[in-house]
């Protein structure tokens, strides 16, 4: 069976790719504006390539570093794939930049597929409040990802997105993005439910996704049906435990050692891959204020109870507004799954409390990476904050496997 070779635009960290590296597919290009986030995709590149060609040590030794350089680790694999991830913002001004370079990569391959989402802030709720939806350019980007449809023309597409896109201008951005896509010569279609969730797919999260998925008219094909994984892991127990417990502000970005064994779960997600050590076990430091509401709020989550904000004792209140974001202060579910995490973490810890009272903070970076499905071998690159905002902004790679696994068969059906 010939290769199948994808693009991945609005790319982030490269949890989407990640997944459809791991059922089969090879990458051509990465396009993403986020500095930190080509980084890694970068290094991720890296750890690929090395792998596949036996030499996985040199990307051990680089996560085992104190004094990491990713430039010198970049230079173990071939040049083309270090320009293979394209660092600019999709715009009318880029598009003629970008397609040279892809096409520069492709060298006569063909392009099977297209995948990644436009950032999803502009279709959330919470984005739409803060602005006017018309003047937003980020609303619009569905246009140049057609653009790459129509000069590719792949097999398929894979378009995703946040639930709030069903309903951003009470589903007429839907409708023109349906329409766009229909005019390239696709036929598209939404999952029955309207969205996915990746609890359904092994993740230990419950996260809420519209996966619009699209192929050439001529292929008459169907949306996939994905089988639903039920579960009975949690996140204390069979995600977290392994890791060496931590206080506010401790941690280490570099290699530390696990705290224990592994468990079912995390082999049966590759999540702890045959590592010894782990990195990026890292956790904000917080004031004596937050650390109090931090052990109000997990004896109320103990007893059943959501802390809600405006009813904490006056003097640690210090926010005015106590109408809005009463749940701001929120404890992650040690005995089932986590609740969504978003890229507001790399603001604060708040909304991902922690829920063991003893260590009485927010969660890790690593323990974000595991609530998203990243395996311990994956790299952030850049800051603490700027980890956290990949981490919150990416696509699990757990689910996107399964996704990438139904794609495939489709395309050689």
């Amino acid at each position: 069976m010939s290769k199948l070779h994808y693009i991945d635009l609005f790319a982030g960290a490269g949890g989407l790719s990640e997944g459809f590296i791991r059922a089969g597919f090879t990458p051509i290009a990465h396009v993403e504006m986020n500095k930190d986030a080509c980084d890694t995709i970068k290094t991720r590149t890296a750890y690929h390539w090395l792998k596949e060609n036996q030499e996985s040590k040199v990307y051990y030794d680089y996560l085992k570093s104190d004094k990491k350089n990713k430039e010198e680790l970049w230079k173990h694999i071939p040049e083309h794939l270090i320009n293979s991830v394209i660092n600019k913002e999709i715009s009318e001004n880029t598009l003629s930049e970008i397609f040279k370079t892809i096409d520069k990569e492709l060298n006569g391959k063909k392009v099977d597929l297209i995948i990644g989402g436009p950032p999803c802030q502009a279709y959330s709720v919470v984005g739409r409040a803060r602005k006017d939806m018309e003047s937003d350019p980020r609303n619009h980007l569905y246009k140049h990802y057609v653009k790459f449809l129509e000069k590719y023309k792949p097999k398929m597409f894979v378009f995703e997105n946040v639930p709030g896109i069903l309903s951003a201008k009470n589903g007429e951005y839907l409708s023109k993005i349906f329409k766009a896509v229909r005019n390239a010569g696709y036929e598209v279609a939404i999952p029955p439910k309207n969205h996915l969730n990746a609890k359904d797919f092994g993740v230990l999260q419950d996260r809420k996704r519209v996966i619009i998925i699209g192929w050439r008219k001529e292929l008459n094909l169907q949306y996939p049906e994905f089988e639903t994984t039920e579960q009975n892991f949690q996140i204390l127990k069979d995600l977290f435990s392994d890791l060496k417990p931590l206080k506010n502000g401790q941690g280490t970005l570099n290699a530390a050692e696990y705290a224990k064994p592994t468990t079912e779960y995390l082999k049966q997600t590759n999540i702890r891959n045959g590592l010894e050590f782990v990195t990026q076990h890292i956790v904000r430091p917080n004031n004596d204020n937050d650390l109090e509401i931090y052990q109000i709020a997990i004896e109320q989550w103990n007893n059943g109870k959501r802390l809600n904000y405006a009813e904490l004792p006056k003097r640690l209140i210090k926010h005015s507004n106590t109408d809005s974001f009463v749940n701001r202060f929120q404890v992650v579910n040690g005995e089932g799954i986590s609740h969504t995490v978003v890229a507001h973490i790399a603001m604060d810890g708040h909304y991902y409390i922690h829920p063991d009272k003893k260590q009485n903070r927010s969660i890790s970076v690593r323990e974000a990476a595991r609530i998203q499905s990243f395996p311990d071998d994956y790299f952030f690159e850049g800051s603490r904050t700027a980890a956290f905002k990949q981490i919150g902004n990416a696509v699990p790679p757990l689910m996107a496997q399964k996704i990438a696994e139904k794609i495939k068969e489709l395309i050689n059906n």
